[in-house]
């Protein structure tokens, strides 16, 4: 139940920003409602597919559908207020960023996976909703594009996965990862920390 809960506390927080996007690309009621559920679960969905995990949650448990159409719905409504509000919204994003990096590490290591396979998942259970929708959106995905997003979702995971194959409690293994995961992206957003790009630029 504790992962559920914060499984669906990612899923809200990832489909307001895909929600966003869309209202930013003028989409209409339909378009702003595919990018959040995308955003929201399409991480999710496939981490499942990956570790065989099938059907995925996404499609069996009606909660994530609900909380994802909800996050469409209300920022669809209120876009204007939810647009000036960039810096919370953001802080909701890296939320549900170390909130996914846990689930799916827990997850696929339940499945059988080992640590370092399993921080993997964790990564793209974080990333992947967000690739897609900017995918959808027609742009280069975030990640792609120096913004420090996959580095902490990949560390915040590894810790999950080796606080778990010790044998240490899910807890602690998910507060020491996901803090780690979360400080990271914020710390980042504030002081503008970029991955690192090539030096210079070439054309192909």
């Amino acid at each position: 139940m504790l992962l559920l809960i914060i499984d669906l506390l990612g899923t809200f927080a990832f489909a307001l920003s895909g929600g966003l996007v869309a209202v930013r690309k003028q989409l209409d009621l339909f378009g702003v409602s595919v990018l959040a559920l995308t955003t929201g679960m399409g991480g999710g969905f496939l981490r499942d597919v990956l570790i065989d995990a099938t059907p995925p949650a996404a499609l069996t448990n009606w909660r994530y559908l609900a909380v994802a159409i909800l996050a469409g719905l209300l920022t669809f409504a209120f876009h204007p207020t939810l647009g000036r509000m960039e810096r919370a919204i953001n802080l909701l994003d890296a939320a549900g960023l170390a909130l996914f990096c846990v689930t799916g590490t827990i997850k696929a290591m339940d499945y059988g996976l080992g640590p370092v396979p399993s921080a993997l998942m964790g990564m793209v259970t974080g990333i992947g909703g967000g690739m897609i929708r900017d995918l959808l959106a027609g742009r280069v995905p975030i990640v792609f594009r120096g913004d420090l997003y996959a580095f902490p979702a990949l560390a915040g995971a590894s810790i999950v996965a080796v606080l778990n194959y010790a044998d240490q409690p899910v807890w602690l293994a998910a507060a020491l990862g996901g803090s780690l995961c979360l400080v990271w992206r914020v710390v980042a957003l504030h002081r503008n920390w970029q991955a690192p790009m090539p030096t210079g630029s070439s054309s192909v």
